[in-house]
């Protein structure tokens, strides 16, 4: 049985119904008498509503009901807010806003909602929106950051104290820092645009909400990562009733990468559509909806320098940031913000930063959480950084950063921004990876391409980022026949939890995988849970888990003495079997478990069943760290850029299952390849218009984008955790956009081409290139340019 235990690459057992077309999403789900809403949105990025006229929706064919801003007024609902600022956890004071669910006077972005139709059909629905006449009153929009934190910007918040700034937050020692530069022999400096981007899950985001008025209860099904953390907020701030009236759902969900963390309006707008029409009410995003509606991410512009001595060691780093939060402060805005700026030093022995961020307010989709949550701009900054030193040193791009990573014998290190690493082994995680890519190896490669006519780059980047977030319950029962079933406070949604908690379950308890039962998601089944995001369910979920295994040991011991007639002290226990100590009396816990079940006799001493629940909550994260080297070829005629080769070394600390953890990096790869590669959010800069609400014109990266990646694992345990784990689930996103554009500036560079912001489309390369060299020297041939040019081994 412990072949099925920790460490073992088992395969998802979920994916058996999945690939079968079996798994149960919210538009899989059809309740009696169900109904379909469609939510009207602004089409201004910044407009006062004048009035709204319902009245021909109303009457419309199959129409059940019409909600507007007056409705939402007189029910006297409340509203979305952020789940925290930087105040509530010792920052500055800063502004914060609180999302209606349907506006009543001012619309601040394109796609803020300002209707609710219910009706018969969904193209009814849809017919009847287009019935409802608002007199927009339009006002003057601002989109981008630079422009929105000048004194004469439109004032998205009239009542905002700092114009358009949310709050600011600073890091470091300004003095040390200076010091620093002064000393400096080498001073490079940058600025980088942090593209917005959009989670885009496979499954858009779903709800379906149902009122009991016999209970005077509410059902709602949706597309969560966080049930619980669902149901507090739409009831207490939004529909203003207890917790315990509010049932959530969250059933099969198709990819979530922090956008389906927190509630959105939709969730409570089907509740109360379906308190108000006396039916279930769907509510389904189309592709369109989603890219103008759903929470966006990244939007960043940084300047930033380093400095260094005359080894290349880093002496200290300057940052100066502006963040976008969109037209509000929604969900965790504050988390990427605040993480952009927390681990700029990243794996290096950085003595001094001193790094500053302004949060502001555009007329846009808010910005919050998305894979990575602020580690990938982060890490952006500085890899760019340490590459440009050295290009300006005339230092190997692995060689600069050997020199300044932290030591094993500095641990736990405290970073210059108060963050302490527990363990890591950057130098052997750096020089597998270097050692698998092949690094030494790469001018055979490069003349390879340059025969094709092809321009090759290559760049090594180093990450570490935080996972694990706030406590966690999970709960373990056994039922009459001996089998188990596990009871997640945690919400998988694609990272595998069925299997891997039946893994470390098996292992600890000796039961049989394949009868091991998995439920999450129904705040009616599971008491209490956090959800699934920060990569927090290995740490905090599975340590709960074996807090919860070892009270099943506890319990059962004293059932096992009884039974063998023996001292509880005299009782060991071993891979699923009871011994009596010094003898061969055994006997199997599946077996002891029945034994809970009987009808009288020694459950009137031990109690009827047995279960057992664990927590396991603590304030130290895990930092999971890597290394990536990545190999691009570039057409120079057409600015085609392809990955020739990728690799990976990770620290995941303590791995259970070493095959779900390669699909994470890789998802989290193709995420990180979109975003520096293809991926943007686009707004108008004058009108505020999304100009980028279909695939069509906000490409996502397919199949034919992604090599076959090379992936290793390195175990350095976690010394703060007991199981030892670090989370893996957004580690590859993390490194990926340096690691892309670096490599392609490394093949770019011949050609004059030192600049490049994501994504690096073939048009915005091929641009690059013309802009860089005038284009008849391209006709000298790729290996002449790039030999007279050729400095990275100087």
């Amino acid at each position: 049985m412990t072949w099925f235990g920790i460490g073992r690459s088992v395969q998802r057992i979920e994916d058996a119904r999945f690939l079968r077309g079996r798994g149960r999403f919210v538009d899989d789900i059809h309740l009696p008498h169900q109904s379909f809403g469609v939510v009207l949105m602004s089409p201004h990025a910044h407009a006062r509503i004048k009035s709204v006229d319902a009245t021909e929706a109303k009457v419309a064919h199959g129409v059940i009901c019409v909600l507007t801003g007056g409705d939402l007024i007189a029910d006297k609902l409340g509203c979305l807010p952020p789940l925290f600022m930087p105040e509530d956890y010792g920052g500055p004071k800063g502004y914060r806003t609180c999302r209606p669910l349907l506006v009543t006077e001012h619309v601040r972005c394109v796609g803020d909602r300002v209707a609710f139709v219910v009706a018969e059909t969904l193209a009814q629905a849809q017919t009847a929106a287009e019935l409802i006449h608002v007199h927009y009153e339009p006002l003057p929009a601002v989109i981008g950051l630079e422009s929105a934190i000048q004194e004469d910007a439109p004032r998205i918040w009239q009542d905002c104290p700092t114009g358009n700034v949310s709050f600011e937050l600073t890091f470091g020692d300004q003095r040390a820092t200076d010091a620093a530069f002064a000393a400096a022999k080498h001073v490079v400096s940058l600025r980088l645009r942090n593209n917005r981007v959009s989670a885009n899950p496979l499954e858009p985001r779903a709800a379906i909400g149902c009122y009991e008025p016999a209970s005077d209860s509410y059902t709602l099904y949706t597309t969560t990562q966080n049930p619980h953390g669902v149901r507090s907020l739409v009831a207490g701030t939004a529909l203003k009733i207890p917790e315990s009236k509010l049932r959530v759902v969250g059933p099969d969900v198709g990819g979530g990468f922090g956008l389906k963390t927190n509630p959105h309006v939709e969730d409570a707008l089907v509740l109360w559509a379906s308190r108000r029409c006396g039916r279930p009410v769907k509510w389904v995003a189309t592709r369109s909806d989603s890219l103008v509606g759903d929470y966006q991410a990244r939007d960043q512009i940084v300047d930033g320098e380093m400095a260094l001595d005359q080894d290349g060691r880093i002496l200290g780093i300057r940052a100066r940031a502006l963040h976008a939060l969109g037209a509000y402060t929604a969900a965790v805005c504050a988390v990427p913000i605040s993480c952009a700026m927390q681990f700029i030093p990243n794996v290096y022995d950085v003595k001094a930063v001193d790094l500053r961020t302004r949060a502001v307010f555009t007329n846009t989709a808010a910005v919050t959480a998305y894979r990575g949550t602020g580690r990938p701009e982060a890490n952006y900054l500085v890899e760019r950084l340490i590459d440009e030193a050295a290009i300006k040193i005339g230092l190997d791009p692995a060689e600069i950063r050997r020199r300044n990573l932290i030591t094993p014998s500095a641990m736990p290190y405290m970073t210059a921004t108060g963050i302490t690493y527990d363990s890591g082994e950057f130098a052997l995680v750096l020089d597998k990876c270097l050692k698998i890519a092949d690094w030494a190896g790469f001018s055979k490669r490069r003349s390879a391409s340059e025969k094709n006519g092809q321009l090759r780059g290559r760049s090594v980047t180093c990450y570490i980022e935080t996972a694990g977030y706030a406590n966690e319950r999970m709960e373990i029962r056994f039922d009459p026949d001996g089998t188990v079933t596990i009871v997640a406070g945690t919400h998988s949604h694609g990272q595998g939890h069925a299997t891997t908690y039946a893994q470390m379950v098996a292992e600890w308890l000796g039961v049989s995988f394949e009868t091991i039962r998995f439920i999450q998601g129904d705040t009616d089944k599971v008491p209490f849970g956090r959800g699934t995001y920060a990569a927090r369910s290995s740490m905090n979920g599975g340590n709960a888990l074996k807090a919860a295994a070892d009270g099943i040991i506890a319990k059962a011991r004293l059932m096992a003495a009884a039974m063998l007639e023996a001292d509880p002290a005299d009782i060991a226990y071993q891979a699923g079997q009871f011994r009596v100590q010094g003898t061969d009396r055994t006997l199997a816990l599946v077996e002891v478990a029945r034994s809970f079940f009987q009808a009288g006799g020694v459950t009137d001493q031990f109690g009827l069943g047995l279960e057992a629940s664990g927590s396991y909550g603590t304030n130290a994260a895990n930092y999971p760290n890597g290394c990536h080297v990545c190999e691009i070829e570039i057409d120079p005629e057409t600015g085609l850029a392809s990955i020739a080769q990728y690799t990976v070394v990770d620290d995941a600390g303590r791995v259970i299952n070493p095959l779900i953890c390669e699909g994470q990096v890789h998802g989290g790869l193709a995420q990180g390849i979109g975003q520096a590669m293809l991926e943007q959010i686009v707004y108008d800069g004058d009108s505020g218009q999304i100009v980028s609400a279909s695939f069509m014109d906000c490409a996502m990266p397919r199949a034919t984008h992604l090599p076959n990646f090379v992936t290793e694992f390195v175990e350095v345990p976690c010394t703060t955790n007991p199981l030892g784990v670090k989370g893996i689930g957004e580690a590859g996103t993390i490194a990926t956009p340096p690691a892309i554009i670096n490599a392609l500036l490394d093949a770019l560079r011949p050609l004059g081409v030192t600049h490049i912001d994501m994504p690096a489309t073939p048009a915005n390369v091929w641009n690059a290139i013309r802009r860089g060299r005038p284009y008849p020297a391209l006709a000298k041939g790729v290996s002449e340019i790039t030999r007279e040019h050729d400095t990275r081994f100087v």
